[in-house]
């Protein structure tokens, strides 16, 4: 199957899914973190999307260990920054639906919380289609070194995923199920 068919078949069977209260383990991404010795950050998180997995308590949990916390913005040319975000702070709904922060502090994560449509078991990954992450990704690691997690569902991982030479494969996934 190609991206597009991929892409097609797990969103239907994702949205059929999501109500089964499918989450990630806290403990998975705690011990995640300590297979790469990061015990303090800036995580660059998402707010959860078209039944995407719901990363806002492993956030809020983040926040509570003194993590600083950030959620993208999507700019012009179909770039994305991180800003500031504390579970207590305001969110705007940006033209995609998606909540932003208000915030204009930019930050940049040592930590990519990244959503995902698909995966397979060499970490590359579908998302929608638009590049936003990948592009992100390829700009964050010529300012510092990143560490990129996929949140996602067990049953979104694929045989395999078909790369192009702009994707960016990712350090590591976590599921409902560990990985």
């Amino acid at each position: 199957m190609n991206k597009f068919e991929i892409r097609k078949k797990l969103l239907k069977i994702r949205k059929k899914k999501s109500f089964k209260g499918l989450k990630i383990d806290f403990n998975y991404l705690l011990k995640a973190l300590r297979k790469y010795k990061i015990s303090s950050a800036i995580v660059g998180g998402y707010y959860p999307y078209n039944y995407e997995i719901d990363s806002i308590e492993i956030l809020e949990k983040l926040e509570q260990k003194n993590f600083q916390i950030s959620l993208p913005k999507i700019n012009k040319n179909y770039q994305m920054d991180f800003f500031q975000w504390s579970k207590n702070d305001p969110l705007i709904i940006n033209k995609y639906g998606i909540p932003e922060p208000v915030s204009n502090k930019i930050l940049y994560p040592n930590i990519l919380l990244v959503p995902l449509v698909a995966f397979d078991k060499h970490f590359n990954r579908i998302g929608y289609g638009g590049g936003f992450y990948d592009r992100y990704i390829k700009k964050i690691k010529k300012i510092k070194r990143i560490t990129t997690i996929g949140l996602g569902y067990s049953f979104q991982k694929v045989k395999k995923i078909p790369i192009k030479k702009y994707d960016i494969q990712l350090d590591y996934v976590l599921t409902d199920k560990e990985n």
